[in-house]
């Protein structure tokens, strides 16, 4: 895992140890009350390192496209001078035959390893992708569930003022003159 997904996974660990650290009101045990400004600190953090990871995986997939043209290119080099070993050795059929034999397996190994390295840096990449997309989920579900919280919270406390207010009596101004 890379040092990026480390701090990613870091401050998602702080997320939820804010949260379940965070203390709750009497008589509501289902709210708890937190540090707003900690955690929006928290958040930027997290959305400032995401782009960073995702920007890995695209460099990833940059060095496996350019890792598969290099192996390309080593087949064509191969396959042109496997051609030209079996041109130079035209003695006779025997040499000719195992000059062609020799030619296409040494291409059919450059394909093959070709095609091991192509698969095992697609395996490595989409990992790597999936990390990133399950990290950026679990962040984005924790914002939509803090942004819940908050509004009930915030709509629990209003409507106790409220009823804080309704329950008062307020004075009676008279008609001015006694």
């Amino acid at each position: 895992m890379s040092p990026m997904a480390n701090d990613v996974n870091r401050l998602i660990d702080m997320l939820y140890e804010r949260i379940e650290d965070a203390k709750s009101p009497a008589l509501k045990p289902n709210m708890s009350m937190v540090d707003r400004d900690e955690l929006l600190d928290l958040l930027d953090e997290l959305r400032a390192q995401l782009p960073v990871e995702i920007k890995r995986a695209q460099e990833l997939l940059s060095a496996r496209d350019k890792f598969v043209e290099d192996a390309k290119r080593d087949v064509d080099r191969m396959m042109r001078q496997a051609e030209l070993d079996a041109k130079t050795k035209v003695s006779d059929s025997e040499v000719l035959y195992a000059a062609k034999e020799k030619a296409r397996q040494m291409v059919a190994r450059a394909e093959e390893r070709c095609r091991q390295l192509y698969q095992v840096t697609n395996e490595y990449a989409e990992d790597a992708l999936a990390r990133t997309e399950e990290a950026v989920q679990m962040a984005l579900d924790e914002v939509k569930q803090q942004r819940v919280r908050f509004r009930s919270a915030s709509a629990a406390k209003m409507q106790e003022q409220r009823d804080k207010l309704d329950g008062r009596t307020l004075p009676q101004e008279d008609g001015g003159e006694e």
